[in-house]
């Protein structure tokens, strides 16, 4: 067992009581049945303790957002902003008719009523729209990814710094069972030292691939095309642009920014990194020519340093929009005992019954290092394994994240699990893929300081 591997079994098993550390080891170094994973019955929220929300962004994942944190009890949404009308009507249809709506989210802000507020905008607007929430003193739930660009989040971190103000990214995955039950095996040396890890992202349809749809009414009269654009470059009203953002370098960040962020923010809470220092990506447009500038096809290479949390080790991320299997997502880590393949209710352990291979360069198995007498064919093509589900009464990773961000503001439990220095580290290497690809170089990482910095 390495350093590492001795290091973090003492400390996930020391953060265990009695049989529940016993049965924790032994579930470890024995196949077992499938496992179920539960989530205790959240507390009874007092009448008294209402959390008002106000919702900037009412698109696709705005909505979405908002539907699942009302499922949370003790919550209410009160005001809505959005730049094109058809979205505050259906606001209105959808969460009340007294709800205020506005297109000018600083009017949203300066409510008294909004105890805290959901960010899904469009990505060239996080960083503004988070420091002016914070500076209001709104707690802010922020999508994924925290800012647009290398070198924004600084602003973003100073002013949580600043406020004190409760601050979390919406990875929402982040904050699931499986990402939990993982980073614990992790701990406990289930797949013993860390080596190589990977994730996949497909997609193979139109609205995957961010073909949504354009209202039939929308003309620069229902649309605030200027006040979309912001900072980004000037041009003439374009309902594609607006509705299809993601698909522009002005607005969005691409697969990576979307995609890969997810796949970092569950690696880098499992392993407890802090993120690459080597980064370098390819890819292209290879199908859907449809005007945007955004790769449907992305893959990343990253440069994983030794830290005191984890050994050495490398990333691969891969994200196809022409995927003709469609619909493959996953991240697997591999050890030098076993592997995980982790997804947000479902975690496989598998590990394969074989000696240590290291024995190979001692002396006495210099002449044989595989000798014949010693191999279990069986036991080497079938791998030992436990799969961990979440239970039928689960309400998933989103109602999760959400939780734990009302719980935060609340002063309830622990804190947020995507705070705004870990949504950086998890959006850093990301960004550095799009500049990557775009400037066709190796992109140079300090995670610890989270700047860019020359490649080696």
């Amino acid at each position: 067992m390495t350093r590492h591997s001795r290091t973090s079994r003492r400390r996930f098993l020391g953060t265990l009581t009695g049989t529940a550390a016993l049965a924790a080891a032994a579930r470890l170094d024995a196949a077992a049945a499938p496992e179920i994973l539960s989530r205790p019955e959240q507390a009874p929220v007092p009448a008294s303790d209402l959390l008002q929300i106000g919702l900037i962004g009412a698109g696709i994942q705005g909505v979405a957002d908002t539907d699942v944190a009302l499922t949370v009890p003790g919550t209410k949404v009160v005001a809505v902003c959005d730049l094109y009308t058809g979205r505050l009507a259906d606001a209105r249809d959808r969460w009340g008719a007294d709800l205020f709506t506005t297109r000018d989210y600083r009017e949203l802000l300066a409510r008294q009523d909004v105890d805290a507020v959901i960010i899904a905008t469009p990505d060239h607007w996080h960083r503004q729209m988070s420091v002016d929430a914070l500076d209001a003193r709104k707690p802010a739930y922020c999508e994924k990814p925290m800012v647009q660009t290398l070198g924004e989040g600084e602003a973003v971190i100073a002013a949580q710094q600043k406020t004190g103000v409760v601050f979390q990214v919406g990875s929402q995955g982040l904050s699931s069972v499986g990402n939990e039950q993982a980073r614990a095996l992790v701990a406990a040396g289930a797949i013993g030292t860390l080596v190589y890890a990977e994730g996949f992202w497909a997609r193979n349809s139109p609205m995957g691939a961010w073909q949504y749809p354009i209202p039939p009414d929308a003309s620069p009269e229902t649309v605030d095309w200027d006040r979309f654009l912001g900072q980004a470059p000037k041009r003439p009203y374009d309902p594609i642009r607006f509705f299809r953002w993601r698909n522009y370098r002005d607005y969005g960040t691409g697969v990576t920014g979307d995609l890969f962020v997810h796949l970092f923010s569950s690696l880098h809470f499992i392993t407890n990194s802090l993120g690459p220092t080597s980064i370098v990506a390819t890819g292209g447009l290879r199908y859907w020519h449809d005007g945007r500038d955004a790769a449907d096809v992305m893959l990343g290479m990253f440069d994983y340093p030794e830290t005191a949390a984890h050994p050495a080790f490398n990333l691969s991320l891969r994200c196809n929009f022409v995927d003709g299997t469609s619909g493959s997502t996953y991240l697997r880590l591999v050890g030098s005992d076993g592997s995980l393949d982790v997804e947000w209710d479902r975690v496989v352990l598998r590990k394969n019954k074989v000696w240590d291979p290291r024995r190979a360069i001692q002396p006495e198995f210099m002449h044989d290092p595989e000798p014949e007498a010693e191999i279990d064919r069986a036991a080497l093509m079938s791998a030992a394994g436990t799969t961990y589900l979440a239970d039928s009464s689960y309400k998933g990773a989103h109602y999760d994240h959400f939780v734990r961000f009302f719980n935060a503001i609340r002063g309830v439990g622990p804190s947020v699990v995507e705070d705004v220095v870990f949504g950086y580290r998890a959006a850093a290497p990301a960004l550095a893929c799009n500049l990557s690809y775009y400037e066709k170089r190796a992109i140079g990482w300090d995670p610890v300081a989270m700047k860019v910095v020359p490649a080696r």
